[in-house]
């Protein structure tokens, strides 16, 4: 037979082809944007599929939420698994145009690849799924469901609806194509997600500004009292200083300090903060940072002790952690600081947990011989500290399921960034690990006798 390399090779120029076309549909699904583009793309999605041989095709509509893509095509035969295909077509908003090296919707030749907004995360995957249905004529090994979220980028209802209709997302395996390779040319499994909260610190010192030359000195300058309390949240190495927070060592693979520079895009002369392996600061460990600050600006300063400052912060912690105890403590840690003898008003925020996937199972060990196959050697396992909210809601519908996470970004793909951008080389190779990976499981499976 064919190998599966020349079959997905043979399919290339189609898959890029509607790689580009779905690419240059701005499917933003945030607050604000035109709803149409998201439509449009939800039908483009349906429609590949359909003409892939996926012969059930349906559209899932929740409360203010962008459709589904769901389809199914049964098992070929009694008793063979069935894996649940995960990825998602909506996309980031594209931010200043004028980062851009060319419009962020205009998909665009790059060496060894294209351009776009969402042309990695997560559309090639969506691509990647496709590849894998065509290369098998749409009648794989396995029976398969298909999940094409249309608003994960922003969130909303369908991050909690798998557990209301267990039935439709029942399977043996899943597949979450959300994520890709540490570095190009190197197969990955992700197998941990740091779970993430928010919580927000506010400081009242005066009922309005007072001259700095007359008050300063004796009264309470609000801003340096929320600095003053931010600061203990880190030791001097820059580690997050907040008891019960878990950190353990990271034995995985990780970024040399030189990739994280330069995909941090970290200053020459600036260290990084921390100290243990990178595994331990990004994935094993706790992350405390703060994403907003209410102050008043440098240009429009007055010579006034500031009377009111506020800040969010953001924490990410282990994947075993329990979320509720992971916000808890940074709550009780900020309010239990009293700098300069002022209370602070501390407001927890939205939590959520984090992930960590089983291994050792027979989807793992499948998944672990596809990567290999498609890229020519081992591979390699990380973590990592960004969030998938559904994983835990698909996760708890099948909890029997073994849960993979691979496909075809890798971490220096600037998702979430100016010139996104993905390799053909990888979209290539995850077709190919997709298609080796249902075999694998199929194989085994009946190796076993279709019981687990």
């Amino acid at each position: 037979m064919e190998s599966l390399e020349s079959r997905a090779d043979a399919l290339m120029d189609d898959l890029r082809a509607d790689l580009e076309r779905l690419a240059a549909i701005p499917s933003i699904a945030f607050p604000g944007y035109d709803p149409e583009p998201v439509e449009e793309a939800h039908d483009l999605i349906a429609s590949l599929l359909r003409e892939a041989g996926v012969p059930t095709i349906e559209r899932i509509d929740l409360p203010d939420t962008a459709p589904v893509v769901y389809g199914e095509i049964p098992p070929p035969e009694p008793g063979a698994p069935t894996v649940l295909l995960y990825a998602h077509y909506d996309v980031q908003p594209p931010g200043a145009p004028t980062l851009w090296l060319s419009p962020p919707f205009e998909p665009t030749p790059v060496p060894g690849g294209l351009r776009a907004r969402g042309i990695a995360d997560d559309k090639s995957n969506v691509i990647a799924l496709l590849g894998m249905l065509r290369l098998y004529g749409g009648r794989p090994p396995v029976g398969i469901k298909l999940v094409i979220e249309g608003q994960e980028e922003y969130g909303g209802a369908f991050d909690d609806y798998p557990p209301s209709d267990p039935g439709r997302f029942a399977c043996d395996a899943m597949v979450i194509a959300d994520l890709g390779n540490l570095r190009p040319g190197t197969p990955t499994l992700t197998t941990g997600l740091r779970g993430a909260c928010e919580v927000t610190v506010e400081v009242r010192t005066l009922a309005e500004p007072r001259h700095s030359g007359e008050f300063g000195g004796a009264a309470p300058d609000a801003l340096l009292v929320l600095l003053r309390a931010l600061a203990t949240l880190h030791d001097a190495n820059g580690d997050v200083a907040v008891p019960v927070l878990r950190r353990d060592t990271w034995d995985g693979t990780t970024f040399t300090d030189e990739e994280f520079r330069e995909l941090a895009a970290v200053l020459d002369d600036v260290p990084l903060i921390g100290t243990g392996s990178l595994g331990e600061r990004l994935w094993s460990g706790p992350a405390i940072t703060v994403i907003g600050l209410d102050a008043p600006s440098v240009e429009h300063a007055a010579s006034a002790v500031v009377p009111y400052a506020r800040a969010k912060l953001n924490l990410r912690f282990h994947p075993h952690q329990d979320p509720i105890e992971a916000r808890a403590a940074l709550v009780a840690h900020l309010r239990a600081q009293r700098p300069f003898g002022v209370t602070l008003k501390v407001t927890p925020g939205d939590t959520g947990p984090g992930f960590e996937a089983r291994t050792g199972g027979p989807a793992y060990r499948a998944a672990l011989t596809a990567l290999k196959e498609a890229w020519g050697t081992e591979a390699s396992y990380v973590a990592t500290g960004g969030s998938i909210p559904l994983v835990n809601g698909l996760a708890n519908a099948a909890p029997g399921a073994e849960v993979l996470l691979f496909g075809a970004q890798d971490s220096m793909c600037n998702l979430h960034a100016p010139n996104e951008r993905v390799l053909l080389s990888e979209l290539r190779n995850t077709v190919v690990a997709m298609a080796a990976f249902v075999r694998e499981y199929a194989a085994d499976h009946r190796a076993a006798g279709g019981a687990r």
